[in-house]
């Protein structure tokens, strides 16, 4: 008489909570391998296991069973065929007490546990010498499928693709009799399938960009065919820009590790950070990095710096910051590249209301001296301090950035600065002086951050006034000499850097008004010469970088 489906689900919920008895191990990454089949062999799991896996177990005195004597079959095609076998899948995918018949008549023993992980092809396609044929024996076949089928029958089987979730799996059997429990089989399958996800993505993303598999080096598009990325759910968040709008933060699963970001930087008090939150620290964050090696500080409100300045300690770097525009500052982002010490922590406390504070470390007092202003969110970027400004300087990973439109995606490379002093070109009858280029290149730095048309005034590389988000570059100039005027800041013998070149002579005339002694701009205008003019007529100097930065 059959089962009912009631009867037959809850005969399957009590098979499932029983204890692990046999695992299948096959990894390519071998870190922390040993260690766990030594644990699971230690709680008298029967191991099973294929090629270098098996191998490298049996010679560290680990008893195992090579997965040919578990299908009767060789591994064969230099192992591009060991696990695609019924005795391997069966074993996998069999449902406990609904397919215990079909199991016994074929000879299929269960699997409780899968250990996984895959081929390194994403290391292996970065690669400068990856020929095409490396890629494609790089292409795991048998691994992915092996941690579907384990994900899919979650139910009675846990499945393990990432290194890291070794000690939790052991530590759980230990405390449940060798049991691993639902709610973690069905997180690992949720895991399993992420992976594999993002294993097909890339592999699919390459594909796309290779125009000519036959050349070496092989010839790749700038931008593939097909671009995937992998998000991860880093928070939801109370609201986006606006409190009728929903958000949730992501990060990247393959993202640009080496630079220092927002994304998973472990927040040191406060309370969790906002959509407009994540969006201002981000901006604060690549400026301050950008600014070089020195004491810097950058301070942004509403996605555009209002202060900015490089010192001899950043006490003094905050200073000059604060100084550009205190009322701006009121409720911004206050970014550091060097760690914050108790003094400075209660001299931002006292003068501003500040939303994220960003720095590299925490120095000993500063987190009580922070304490008292329990919601100030703490956001500690590690790094920070010792890229000393590869970004400015052009770091070689080029990631790319997303930008939505309704229907479609905008994507490009992330922007870069490489202009160093020897790259400028001196095009005025007057060359700037060592005190100016160090300003000139200042200024320039922190107006790629502005928000364009952006002018920015600086002078002993402080930002004395800034401008931008205007459709008019002279309204971006005014605004910027405005903001000074009102602060008390004296543009005589300043610099003025803008992010994109002067279509005509009135912005130079502008500057000269206020004071400026050197001007940096792309150049490129059709009108460069009457530019220049203007330049040598008022005694300037002037340089162009070649290099355009709107931020729109």
């Amino acid at each position: 008489m059959a089962s009912s489906p009631g009867r037959r689900s809850r005969r399957a919920a009590v098979t499932a909570e029983a204890s692990i008895r046999r695992a299948l191990v096959s990894v390519s990454d071998k870190d922390g391998i040993e260690e766990l089949a030594r644990s699971l062999a230690a709680l008298g799991v029967e191991l099973v296991s294929t090629g270098g896996t098996a191998r490298l177990l049996g010679a560290a005195g680990i008893a195992v069973t090579e997965v040919s004597a578990l299908t009767g079959f060789p591994e064969i095609m230099a192992g591009r065929v060991k696990t695609l076998h019924p005795h391997v899948h069966g074993a996998l995918l069999g449902r406990r007490g609904i397919d215990d018949g079909v199991m016994r008549e074929h000879g299929i023993e269960a699997i409780d546990l899968l250990v996984v992980n895959l081929y390194p092809f994403e290391r292996t396609v970065a690669g400068p010498d990856c020929r095409f044929e490396e890629a494609v024996e790089n292409i795991d076949i048998g691994g992915p499928a092996m941690l579907r089928a384990a994900a899919k029958n979650h139910a009675a089987v846990a499945v393990v693709c990432d290194p890291g979730d070794y000690p939790r799996i052991v530590e759980e059997m230990r405390q449940g009799s060798g049991r691993i429990g639902a709610a973690t089989r069905f997180e690992l399958a949720a895991k399993a399938f992420a992976h594999t996800a993002r294993y097909d993505a890339a592999i699919a993303d390459f594909l796309g960009s290779v125009d000519d598999p036959g050349r070496h080096p092989m010839r790749r598009r700038r931008f593939s065919r097909i671009h995937t990325r992998q998000l991860v759910l880093e928070a939801e968040m109370r609201y986006g820009e606006n409190p009728h709008q929903g958000a949730a933060f992501y990060r990247e699963s393959r993202g640009p590790e080496t630079l220092p970001m927002v994304a998973g930087a472990p927040l040191a008090q406060g309370k969790p950070l906002s959509f407009n939150n994540v969006a201002d620290a981000d901006t604060a964050l690549q400026c301050v990095n950008a600014l070089g090696a020195e004491p810097a500080c950058v301070i942004v409100k509403h996605a555009n710096p209002c202060g900015a300045a490089i010192a001899a300690t950043p006490a003094e770097a905050y200073a000059g910051a604060f100084r550009t525009d205190p009322a701006a500052a009121f409720g911004g982002i206050v970014a550091l590249n060097r760690s914050l010490d108790a003094g400075l922590a209660r001299t931002i406390l006292e003068r501003q209301f500040v939303e994220v504070l960003i720095v590299p470390q925490l120095e000993e007092g500063a987190a009580d001296a922070l304490a008292v202003k329990p919601d100030v969110r703490v956001l500690v970027v590690h790094g920070l301090d010792e890229a000393n400004g590869a970004a400015a300087r052009g770091n070689e990973e080029r990631h790319l950035e997303l930008r939505s439109v309704r229907g479609g995606v905008l994507v490009q490379e992330a922007d870069h600065d490489p202009v160093a002093a020897d790259d400028l070109d001196v095009v005025t009858r007057r060359a700037p002086t060592r005190a100016e280029v160090a300003d000139l290149l200042f200024a320039w730095r922190v107006a790629w951050f502005v928000k364009s048309n952006a002018i920015v005034y600086a002078g002993n590389r402080a930002t004395r006034g800034i401008g931008g988000g205007q459709a008019s570059r002279v309204h971006s100039a005014r605004i910027a000499r405005l903001k000074a005027k009102e602060e008390g800041l004296e543009l005589g013998g300043t610099v003025m850097a803008s992010d994109a070149f002067f279509p005509f002579r009135d912005g130079i005339d502008a500057a000269a008004e206020a004071g400026v002694a050197a001007v940096i701009q792309p150049g490129g205008s059709r009108r460069d010469g009457e530019v220049i003019a203007a330049a040598d007529a008022h005694g300037m100097a002037m340089v162009f970088t070649g290099v355009r930065h709107f931020r729109h």
